[in-house]
C-alpha cells in the first residue's frame, strides 16, 4: 500500500489515522470511558507503571491531567494521544510523545499503555507504527526513544517489530510500581524508519509545526 502524505487542517490538535485505528489527544468528554478502562486494567498495568495518585481516576484528577497536557503542548514538550478503534470508537489505550528535545537533539520519548481486555491483539503495534511517521515527518524529529522493563517481553517484541534498536541497559532507571527498576533502552532513528516504512498506510492532521 502507498504511503499517504500528511494532511494538515485548521485543528491545532493532531489526529493520526491508520487502518482500523485513530489516535487523538484526550478531551474532558473521554473521562468516564478512560477512567473505566484504567480501573478495569489496574492489576494488569500496575507492574509496568508508576504508582497512581489517589485521585487519578476522578474527574478532578483527569481535569488536572488535561491542564498539564495543555501546558506541555504549548511549550512544545509533549503530545498525549488516546488510541481508538475506528470501527467502534472505543478507547483501547494511550500513547504519549513526551520530553521533546529540539536543538541538536531532535528527540522524543515514547510511552504507551493498553487496556487489559485489549492487550495482545496487535492494537498498540499498529499505533506505534502509525505514530513514527508523525514523529519524523510532522514533528521533524530525528530520534524516538523508548525504555521498557527487562521482564516486559511483549513490549520488547513490539518495539523490535516497529524497527527500534536496542541501545543499552539503564540501572534503576525509572520508579515503577514503587521501586527503582532496571530498563532496556531502545531507539528508532529517522533513517532506520525510512528503510522499513514502505507499505505503511497512515494520515494525520493538525497544525503541530506551529505549536511545537
Amino acid at each position: 500500500m502507498s504511503l499517504l502524505r500528511p494532511a494538515l487542517s485548521n485543528d491545532a490538535d493532531p489526529r493520526i489515522e491508520t487502518v482500523g485505528y485513530y489516535l487523538r489527544p484526550p478531551v474532558m468528554a473521554d473521562f468516564r470511558e478512560w477512567a473505566d478502562l484504567r480501573a478495569a486494567s489496574h492489576d494488569f498495568l500496575k507492574p509496568w507503571e508508576p504508582i497512581w495518585p489517589e485521585d487519578d481516576l476522578t474527574k478532578a484528577g483527569f481535569r488536572r491531567r488535561l491542564r498539564r497536557y495543555a501546558k506541555e503542548k504549548r511549550e512544545g514538550r509533549s503530545v498525549p494521544l488516546l488510541l481508538f478503534s475506528a470501527k467502534s470508537h472505543e478507547i483501547l489505550g494511550g500513547l504519549t510523545l513526551s520530553n521533546i528535545r529540539r536543538g541538536v537533539s531532535q528527540s522524543v520519548t515514547l510511552g504507551y499503555w493498553m487496556g487489559a481486555r485489549h492487550a495482545g491483539k496487535g492494537h498498540m503495534s499498529a499505533a506505534v507504527s502509525a505514530a513514527l511517521p508523525f514523529c519524523f515527518d510532522t514533528l521533524g524529529l530525528h530520534r524516538v526513544e523508548a525504555a521498557c522493563l527487562t521482564s516486559n517481553d511483549p513490549s520488547i517484541r513490539l518495539l523490535q517489530k516497529a524497527g527500534f534498536k536496542r541501545e543499552g541497559y539503564a540501572r534503576n532507571y525509572l520508579l515503577i510500581n514503587g521501586m527503582w527498576q532496571d530498563h532496556i533502552l531502545f531507539a528508532c532513528l529517522a533513517e532506520d524508519h525510512a528503510m522499513t516504512r514502505s507499505g505503511l498506510p497512515f494520515s494525520y492532521g493538525g497544525k503541530l509545526k506551529e505549536i511545537l
